[in-house]
This record gives structure tokens, sequence and C-alpha cells, in this order.
């Protein structure tokens, strides 16, 4: 569900100080994302790609898989197969897994 070395590579690409911060970030913005998403929104292809990026980025591998497939279902015209609630049920058991498991996947990281 996540990748911890690519948390790990962006701890280290962002410092240990920084890292806290960029969590934090990642979290608000797509937790904002996340109150939003809806099947029938009209820019719903835009805010599965900024999530899909955004995911990847922090290493929730799986909710960034999903929001690629629904990203590319979106662009075919297929916005109606897209399972939102499986999107947001997926992000949610993420964002618990990455949130109990950072501290002991990620060392040097107590504050969190």
């Amino acid at each position: 569900m996540i990748d911890w070395d690519r948390v790990r590579a962006l701890r280290e690409e962002v410092g240990t100080e920084d890292f806290e911060e960029v969590v934090e970030l990642f979290l608000d913005e797509v937790d904002s994302e996340i109150e939003t998403l809806d099947q029938n929104c009209a820019n719903l292809g835009e805010k599965l790609h900024f999530l899909k990026g955004s995911a990847m980025s922090l290493g929730f591998r799986k909710f960034s898989s999903l929001c690629q497939e629904g990203e590319t279902g979106f662009s075919a015209g297929s916005a109606g197969t897209i399972d939102v609630p499986a999107l947001l049920s997926c992000y949610q058991a993420s964002r618990d897994d990455f949130l109990e498991n950072l501290v002991t996947q990620v060392s040097d990281q107590s504050s969190l």
C-alpha cells in the first residue's frame, strides 16, 4: 500500500527538518481534494491527476495507481465507471497505514 522506500527517499531529498512539513502539507491538500471528490464534478480528471501525483510523491502507491486508472478512464470518456467510494476507501486506508507506521518505517522521525 505504501512505498516506504519512496518515503525514505523523499525524507532524504527534503531533509529531516522539512519532511514533517511536507507530510502535513500533503495530507492537508489531499484531504481537501478528497472531501470534494465526486463522480459528477466537472473537474474530476484534474482532481484525479493532482491526487495521483501527490500520492506518488509521498509513496501512496496503491492510491496513486487507482487515481491513474480513474484518470485514464475519465480521459477515455468513462467517468461513470470510476469507483469513487473505492478511491476514498483506499485513500483512508493508505493514510491510516502511513500515519500508523511512519515512525517505525522512517528512522529518526520520533516527532511525527
